[in-house]
C-alpha cells in the first residue's frame, strides 16, 4: 500500500467509426493524461478486415485500427468492450482489437476469442495500487455473447415480464426485469476471484432503459447490488447513450448511466433507418422527444483513490460541441445545466444523494 492519492476517471460509450479519432477527443486528453487510470466503454471494436454477421440487430461498423492509437495517445488504459455491438464485425474484429490493445498497452476486458476469456478481468496497478476490472453486457442480442467455442462478449442475460395491472387489454403493463440466475452467478464468481487480486474493483455493466433518462429497469439495481455485495468497489453503467442517476449501496458509488462520451459514427443507411422507425412504431415520437432534452450532456465520472480505497467520487460535468468533441464544462451557466439535469433525474429515480459543486467538479454525497 501507498499513501500516495490517485485518480481514477471513466466515461461511457465511445464510439469511433471514422479515422481521425484524435481530433474528437483532443478536448479532453489533457485531463485524462493527468489521471493515473482512465477508463472507457469501447462500443464498437476495431478492425480493418470485419465481416459482415447475422445478429440481431443493426450491426455497427468497426472502427479503423488506427483509432486504437487515438485512444491510447488520448490517455486510456482501460477499455470495456461487453456490448449489444461486441461481435457486430465478427471474430477479426475480437482478434485485432485485443491484440492493437496488447501492443499498445491498453487494459481489456468483457470480450475475448471466447467466454472464458471474455470474463477474464483486466488489472493494472499504478502507485502499487492494483485496480481490477470486469465488464458484462446486460442488453443486445444473444447473438453478441462469447461461448466456449465462439467469440464474443461476456453477459448477463435479463428476463423481461409484462404484467397487466388494469383491465384494460393493451393498456400499459408494470414491466419486471430480472437476471437469469446461473449468468448472474457467474458474474459473482468472477468479483469473488477477483477480489483478493486487487485493491479497487470496478465492475461495468452494458445497461439500461434508452430514451428514459430518469428510469431505471428493475435489473439495473439488482446486478449492481449482486457486484457490490459479491466485493465491488465501484459500478459503472453504460449503452443507454444518455446521463442515468447516481446512488450509493453499502457505501460503493453506482453510476447508473454515465452517458454517450463520443459518437463518431458511418451513419445509418436508409433502409436501416425505415426499418428501425419501423420496429420502434408505437413509441417512437416518445422515444425521440424524451431522448432531446439530454442528446448533448455527457461525464467524466472521478474517483480519487488513497491507501487502495475509494474515498471521494464525483463527475465533471461535460457537453459534445457541435463538432461532435466532448469538452468538460466549468460550474456556470452550462455547468449548471448538466448539473440540474443530473439532480432532477436522480430524485426522479429515487435514489439516495445528492450533488455539491466543489470548483469545478461535482461532488456525490450520500442523503
Amino acid at each position: 500500500m501507498t499513501g500516495k492519492s490517485l485518480t481514477m476517471l471513466a466515461v461511457g460509450d465511445v464510439i469511433l467509426e471514422k479515422a481521425e479519432g484524435g481530433k474528437y477527443l483532443s478536448k479532453v486528453a489533457p485531463t485524462f493524461r493527468k489521471g493515473d487510470v482512465v477508463v472507457g466503454q469501447g462500443e464498437v471494436l476495431f478492425t480493418d478486415r470485419g465481416v459482415k454477421t447475422f445478429v440481431e440487430n443493426f450491426p455497427a461498423p468497426a472502427g479503423p485500427s488506427v483509432n486504437m492509437q487515438a485512444l491510447a495517445d488520448a490517455g486510456f488504459n482501460v477499455i470495456t468492450l461487453a456490448g449489444n455491438h461486441a461481435y457486430d464485425q465478427g471474430a477479426p474484429a475480437i482478434e485485432d482489437t485485443i491484440a492493437g490493445f496488447k501492443k499498445l498497452g491498453i487494459a481489456y476486458t468483457g470480450a475475448g476469442m471466447n467466454i472464458d476469456e471474455a470474463r477474464a478481468p483486466a488489472i493494472i496497478e499504478r502507485g502499487g495500487i492494483r485496480f481490477g476490472f470486469l465488464n458484462y453486457n446486460c442488453v443486445g442480442p444473444m447473438g453478441e455473447w462469447a461461448h466456449k467455442f465462439k467469440p464474443g462478449c461476456a453477459y448477463i442475460q435479463i428476463i423481461s415480464h409484462y404484467e397487466m395491472n388494469t383491465a384494460n387489454p393493451g393498456g400499459s403493463p408494470d414491466v419486471y426485469t430480472f437476471a437469469v440466475p446461473r449468468t448472474l452467478k457467474a458474474m459473482i464468481d468472477d468479483v469473488q476471484k477477483l477480489r483478493p487480486r486487487c485493491d479497487v474493483l470496478t465492475v461495468a455493466f452494458h445497461k439500461g432503459i434508452l430514451g428514459m433518462p430518469e428510469t431505471l429497469a428493475m435489473y439495473d439495481q439488482q446486478v449492481s447490488y449482486a457486484a457490490i455485495d459479491a466485493g465491488a468497489d465501484l459500478i459503472l453503467g453504460h449503452h443507454a447513450h444518455m446521463l442515468k442517476g447516481i446512488e450509493i449501496y453499502k457505501g460503493k458509488v453506482i453510476y447508473h448511466g454515465l452517458g454517450q462520451f463520443v459518437s463518431i459514427g458511418q451513419g445509418l443507411t436508409d433502409e436501416q433507418r425505415k426499418e428501425m422507425r419501423s420496429l420502434a412504431a408505437p413509441n417512437l415520437s416518445t422515444y425521440v422527444l424524451r431522448l432531446d432534452p439530454a442528446r448533448n450532456m455527457t461525464m467524466i465520472a472521478k474517483c480519487v483513490v488513497e491507501n487502495g480505497k475509494i474515498t471521494r467520487a464525483s463527475y465533471l460535468p461535460c457537453v459534445i460541441n457541435e463538432e461532435q468533441q466532448p469538452v468538460i464544462l466549468k460550474n456556470d451557466e452550462k455547468g449548471r445545466e448538466v448539473f440540474d439535469f443530473m439532480d432532477r433525474i436522480t430524485k426522479a429515480a429515487g435514489l439516495n444523494v445528492r450533488y455539491e459543486w466543489d470548483g469545478d467538479e461535482i461532488v456525490i454525497h450520500q442523503v
